[in-house]
């Protein structure tokens, strides 16, 4: 009986056991970096880059092309929709770290810190702290964005918001600050939690403005690394698998965790253009990195940056030469007046080549009398500019000048100017 007891005993206790380490494993669920078969990915590339065409057909389940200079949306797949993001949380990380270095606090990216408990018992990937290392914030950040230790991310929480709680706070406030309205954050390493969540949309918006940082630029553009953790050195590597092997890659961030699937932010420069590309929801790496291709192929085959500022003011200037001496001023000091354009929203913007002919740029609501006074700035009518049946700018033609009304003094003078000839 007692053979029995103890037979039952052990049992239950494995079962306790395994409940534990699968809650565990749920929680702590991390980017268990696949090995990257480099030869895969050139044959990828390789076959996206010979048929960039067709407008791709993701299987990962959220995703996002962003023009940086625009900012216009050149490709979605329900970019809008509140999803867990894994690791790429560690992007607005950076920018809080940065941004507070000296805020309520004397540190520097060389102020050498001290890695609480908290930080070196936290699961996941790391960059391989343990409580009472020594290591620089700079390394810190290096780690966190690199191998996307969640290690780093708790201590730059710890040293710089005091506090996991407080750091998130200091996330959030930065999320209100850039206006997002579908982003909240609970922790700096973006292990799943209910109330964690972006869009492929905000994401991008994001990792547009910490590219915006020079140090993070840096950061994430690096592929290799080495830290010193104790006075030890130690080499990491970018978990970024297009760093160095895709044309233009010069950034972002990976991700994974059970409840995000595989994530990919990335950055691309070719020859000025600008895009970041977001996927999330992934099963695969290797459907991130397909999709993360297709999406950068396709719109660098399919879209030209078209200086629309310049295009603006050459039909504007055509159409003033022939129309500013039309309009008329009655009761003023001068009988016309001299006009000019508003701002220009988008000066360079990206258009698909197929829709390069159905630029059209026209002139209407256009007012040709006034009456003085007459104000500088005063509107005159609207530029619209057109592609195809869809409207991109609407820009407000302005008076350029002041026109004072005439007084009795100018009548005389008209009067005796007239008798005069």
């Amino acid at each position: 009986m007692k053979k029995t007891k103890k037979i039952v005993s052990v049992i239950l206790v494995i079962i306790i056991l395994t409940m534990i380490l699968s809650i565990h494993t749920n929680t702590f669920a991390y980017e268990i970096e696949e090995d990257t078969d480099y030869i895969w990915l050139k044959e990828e590339i390789s076959n996206v880059s010979t048929d960039p065409i067709k407008e791709p057909k993701l299987s990962s389940r959220y995703a996002l092309v962003l023009d940086r200079d625009s900012k216009a949306i050149l490709y979605s797949k329900d970019e809008n929709k509140r999803v867990p993001m894994a690791s790429t949380t560690k992007i607005m990380t950076a920018i809080v770290l940065i941004e507070n270095l000296g805020v309520n606090n004397d540190f520097t990216l060389n102020t050498q810190i001290e890695v609480c408990k908290q930080a070196g018992a936290i699961g996941g990937s790391r960059l391989g702290l343990k409580t009472g290392d020594k290591i620089t914030i700079n390394d810190l950040l290096y780690g966190l964005m690199l191998c996307s230790g969640n290690d780093a991310a708790i201590q730059i929480a710890v040293s710089i918001g005091g506090s996991v709680e407080g750091f998130a706070n200091l996330m959030n406030q930065k999320a209100e600050e850039l206006g997002l309205k579908d982003s909240h954050f609970v922790t700096p390493h973006g292990l799943d939690m209910p109330e964690h969540y972006t869009t492929a949309y905000e994401l991008a918006l994001i990792a547009d403005y910490a590219l915006n940082i020079e140090k993070i630029s840096e950061v994430v553009k690096t592929k290799t690394y080495t830290v010193a953790i104790n006075g030890n050195s130690k080499t990491i590597t970018n978990t970024n698998e297009l760093l160095g092997y895709l044309n233009g890659v010069n950034g972002v961030k990976t991700g994974f965790t059970n409840g995000a699937g595989r994530c990919l932010v990335t950055s691309v420069n070719r020859n000025g253009f600008n895009i970041i590309t977001v996927v999330l929801g992934a099963d695969t790496k290797k459907i991130r990195t397909k999709d993360s291709i297709s999406l950068i192929e396709y719109t660098y085959a399919n879209y030209e940056r078209i200086d629309l500022e310049q295009l603006i003011n050459e039909k504007f200037n055509e159409w003033r030469k022939i129309n500013e001496k039309r309009i008329n001023v009655y009761k003023g000091k001068k009988n016309n007046i001299k006009v000019k354009l508003g701002d220009c929203k988008y000066k360079i913007y990206p258009i698909k080549k197929d829709n390069i002919n159905d630029i059209n740029i026209a002139m209407e609501n256009i007012q040709i009398n006034f009456e003085a006074p007459v104000s500088i700035n005063s509107k005159l009518g609207n530029l619209i500019l057109s592609i195809g049946e869809n409207e991109l700018m609407d820009i407000e033609i302005l008076t350029n000048e002041n026109i004072e009304r005439k007084g009795i003094g100018d009548y005389i003078f008209e009067c005796l100017e007239n008798i005069r000839y």
